[in-house]
């Protein structure tokens, strides 16, 4: 009987190990985590850190490639790290070496993490990747050393001591940093500008980064004594003016054909002796992912290079002054009643007459949607009317000066209601809507000129500029 028993035993053991196991998932390997954004696509992530969608979906055990805000996805090849991995624009001015202090991440490690081969791949608006640790918050507070001190000082100064500061920012020892050098400190707010800008110069920001076509870009810049700027965007000179809170401000239109790419971006520096001081970046210029569109029917004549050159060309000397005055307030509002349809987008690709012309929609087109739509024209902002008339293309038009290089164009009206000289104000009545000019139908074309450059009108609606 016993023998019975352990042989029944035996066999049961034999056949349970030959039984097939039932797959079981394996833990996930540990890795830094991503957390998706908004819009983001698992091909988006794959490529931002270089590895494949396959590779993706294996270390965090995914059966398809539906993802979701918020989602936490372990990045393949980074195994023995831990913390978020973020993604920066990085800002106008910063460098490597600040990068890497600032989050107190190897420069090593960044340059793997990023795949970067050259340090002038670094400009302003590219999308760093950032290992964001949760026992090491990125530093807010730095400073300079300033030329003929010790880190001792300026670590009295400051209320700390000049071990923490060489082990936050990396240096071999205190005697390691230099004037000049951009140091980051254990707590506070950010007191010093990006290292390689002109020392006198505290601040140099750019808003915003990446810059899109089309868009209006803000240059802000801070001095610690009195100075005259100047600079360049793409191609086109900035024009600094001063603000309340002792900041210079220059707004820059950057054009809506440009092509994607880097372009320069400088500032020139006068100081009261005369001497100069100058900083430049590269920025990127990215896509504004602009649709095509097709017009067909209008009148010959109005899309006649002969015609619409010498018009193009009268346009941008009548808006290229600079007024030194600023005469609006705020955001802009719309040059229509709520109740409107769009008939067509700013920066979309436009076709007339099956091919006959080919350029690019510099404003926005409100139309008159229904016979109970007010077909009133009002304002957008306070300025100064600079020119009323009937022009080839772009019909009865009204051009208002809103000072520092910024003019609205209103076209194709049926009726003006203002004259030139005339000092107009946010929601006055200045015209009523037509179809004169280019046009298929009755509609007023509205477009917002930065220092020479057709911008996307809606940035203004949402935004206050300058800010």
């Amino acid at each position: 009987m016993h023998k019975r028993i352990v042989a029944c035993i035996l066999a049961f053991i034999i056949i349970v190990s030959a039984a097939p196991v039932s797959a079981q998932t394996p833990t996930p390997p540990p890795g830094p985590v991503y957390i998706v954004q908004s819009g983001d696509t698992l091909w988006d992530i794959a490529i931002i850190f270089n590895v494949s969608v396959t590779d993706i979906m294996a270390a965090n055990n995914m059966v398809s490639q539906e993802i979701f805000v918020g989602d936490q996805l372990v990045i393949p090849g980074l195994y023995g790290l831990s913390g978020t991995l973020i993604t920066q624009p990085v800002p106008f001015g910063e460098s490597l070496r600040s990068l890497s202090r600032q989050y107190r991440v190897d420069p090593a490690l960044l340059i793997k993490l990023n795949h970067i081969v050259s340090p002038a791949e670094l400009y302003a608006g590219y999308n760093l990747i950032l290992l964001q640790q949760d026992e090491h918050p990125a530093l807010t507070a730095r400073t300079a050393l300033a030329k003929g001190d010790t880190l001792l000082e300026l670590a009295v100064r400051q209320t700390t001591d000049p071990w923490t500061i060489t082990q936050l920012n990396g240096l071999t020892g205190p005697q390691a940093s230099l004037p000049g050098d951009l140091l980051y400190l254990p707590s506070g707010t950010s007191t010093a500008a990006p290292t390689g800008i002109p020392p006198v110069l505290t601040s140099a920001e750019v808003d915003p980064l990446p810059i899109i076509q089309g868009e209006t870009i803000q240059v802000k810049v801070t001095a610690a004594q009195p100075v005259t700027l100047n600079g360049l965007l793409v191609d086109h000179p900035l024009h600094f003016f001063p603000q309340d809170d002792g900041s210079q401000v220059a707004l820059q239109g950057v054009h809506a054909m440009t092509e994607p790419g880097l372009y320069p971006l400088r500032i020139d520096v006068t100081l009261p002796d005369g001497s100069v001081q100058s900083f430049e970046q590269m920025v990127l210029v990215a896509s504004g992912n602009y649709l095509p569109e097709t017009i067909n029917g209008v009148d010959a004549s109005t899309i006649d290079p002969a015609v619409t050159a010498p018009e193009d060309t009268w346009l941008l000397s009548l808006v290229t002054p600079v007024t030194p005055e600023k005469y609006w307030q705020g955001m802009f509002q719309l040059p229509v009643d709520s109740q409107y349809c769009v008939r067509s987008k700013y920066g979309n690709r436009r076709t007339y007459n099956s091919g006959a012309l080919q350029s690019f929609h510099t404003g926005l087109d409100f139309g008159v949607c229904s016979d109970t739509n007010p077909f009133d024209i009002y304002a957008p902002a306070d300025g100064v009317i600079v020119f009323t008339g009937l022009k080839t293309v772009r019909g009865n038009a009204t051009i208002i000066d809103h000072g520092q290089g910024v003019y609205s164009g209103l076209y194709h009206q049926a009726e003006i209601r203002v004259a030139v000289g005339d000092h107009v104000t946010a929601g006055q009545l200045i015209g009523i809507i037509g179809k004169t000019g280019r046009v298929t139908g009755a509609h007023l074309h509205w477009e917002v000129w930065v220092n020479g450059i057709q911008v996307n009108p809606t940035q203004w609606l949402n935004e206050t500029f300058p800010h």
